[in-house]
């Protein structure tokens, strides 16, 4: 497998190159040179595979040998350690939970697999010492300072948003120590994510640090996604009608691995973008002009994202055909409002907790099923509700009850570095 620069002016690269250096030297995103299809076998036994004999299956097309089968399989098993269960939540509406990892987010996934990836090849000798470079608008780098603390010959350094992450996202960004560095920008993620992209433009920094990033650009962060699809499909009832998936949405990451293994002939049904009050993408697909904006903060911070990386991936699928793209996939734009009252409703009628990201989708789903009835689907609910207390808290009444992995953090020191949005500031820094 090979990867090529959806800029189009950088040399293709296998799938090790494409991991260590992150971003193309052209400023491009990879993209798989091919889109693998799944073998009719792993399509039908599907249901009985374990979740590391399917990320195996589904990786390893776009690892080609860059690592031994055995390597591989140890990695992949290792990324999806933990549970992955589609919780029915109301009539027509399951929610295929995804923050049972060690920091509580669907990116777990991904950042497990990318360190350990990075790993391999730092003990091999195949990359000198590497820093990565991460911005978070909440979850990213919580994960990657997991998955990537304590790994020799990698040092992280994380850029976040200050006072726009929730206290418990904060606490796994600052307080691990070791080799993971957070620093607290003055801005906006997307000022956090443009600071990175020009670093990876610094051709005088690239002699200093050999680089990489870890956010869903990197196509080791990205590509492991389309597990969660997988999981899905093994859960769901045998038989029925693929179904609608209503995926919250920000940098884009997330639906367009679906996308992705959709293309790939795993059966999936319409897709819709749920976002927030951050609708770059919701306006293209209605007007087809695609205008990034500044990012407007709301209660679903991992989404509050004004200019998408991924999405520029997500045009190449359909070679930048809207129509084509219009028939596979819709968008929603929900309010911060109407987040709350999904979580409130569901909560009172179900007993079933929405974090804000997941209420979106549920609001997002429940608006296209009552156009098209009878159309059965499910929301990914990308982060547990206790990242997020000033909202979920008041409608439960009571303080939510911890998780042991977040009674960790408690009382561990906050650790950040201050940075103005400035680019010669954080150039100074890594220098």
């Amino acid at each position: 497998m090979k990867y090529y620069s959806l800029r189009h002016q950088s040399p293709r690269v296998d799938f090790r190159t494409a991991t260590v250096t992150g971003q193309a030297p052209d400023g491009g995103l990879y993209f798989p040179e091919t889109i693998p299809k799944f073998l009719p076998g792993f399509l039908r036994e599907l249901r009985t595979l374990s979740k590391a004999t399917v990320a195996l299956n589904v990786m390893q097309p776009y690892v080609g040998d860059t690592i031994p089968a055995a390597d591989l399989q140890r990695i992949c098993a290792e990324a999806v350690d933990f549970a992955f269960p589609l919780v029915p939540v109301s009539e027509g509406v399951a929610a295929l939970e995804l923050f049972h990892g060690p920091t509580l987010a669907f990116k777990d996934v991904g950042a497990r697999f990318m360190s350990r990836c990075l790993g391999y090849f730092a003990q091999r000798g195949d990359t000198p010492p590497v820093t990565v470079l991460v911005a978070t608008s909440g979850d990213t780098g919580g994960a990657v300072a997991s998955g990537f603390l304590g790994v020799p010959g990698v040092e992280v350094v994380i850029l976040y948003p200050s006072g726009k992450v929730s206290p418990v996202q904060e606490q796994q960004l600052t307080t691990l120590g070791q080799n993971i560095t957070a620093l607290e920008v003055q801005g906006t993620f997307d000022d956090c994510q443009a600071l990175v992209k020009q670093v990876f433009q610094d051709t005088e920094l690239a002699k200093k640090r050999f680089l990489t990033s870890a956010n869903s650009i990197n196509v080791a962060r990205w590509l492991p996604q389309q597990l969660y699809y997988c999981f899905a499909a093994q859960q769901w009832p045998e038989g029925a009608a693929p179904p609608v998936l209503a995926v919250p949405s920000g940098n884009f990451g997330n639906l367009c691995a679906g996308l992705l293994a959709r293309a790939s002939g795993l059966p999936l049904g319409h897709f819709i973008a749920a976002c927030n009050a951050n609708e770059p993408v919701p306006a293209y697909l209605r007007t087809g002009t695609f205008a990034p904006r500044a990012a407007i903060p709301t209660f679903s911070n991992a989404m509050d994202v004004g200019n998408p990386s991924n999405f520029a991936r997500i045009l190449e699928l359909f070679d930048n055909d809207l129509g084509k793209m219009r028939a596979a996939l819709g968008a929603d734009t929900v309010s911060d409002d109407e987040t709350v009252a999904a979580i409130r409703q569901v909560w009172n009628e179900k007993g079933y907790l929405l974090d804000p990201h997941g209420a979106v989708a549920y609001v997002a789903l429940r608006r296209y099923q009552a156009q098209q009835a009878g159309a059965a689907g499910m929301i990914l609910a990308t982060a547990h509700p206790v990242k997020f207390p000033a909202v979920v808290e008041p409608i439960l009444g009571h303080a939510i009850r911890l998780p042991d992995v977040v009674q960790a953090l408690q009382g561990r020191a906050k650790r950040s570095v201050p940075l103005a949005v400035d680019y010669e500031e954080l150039k100074a820094f890594l220098s």
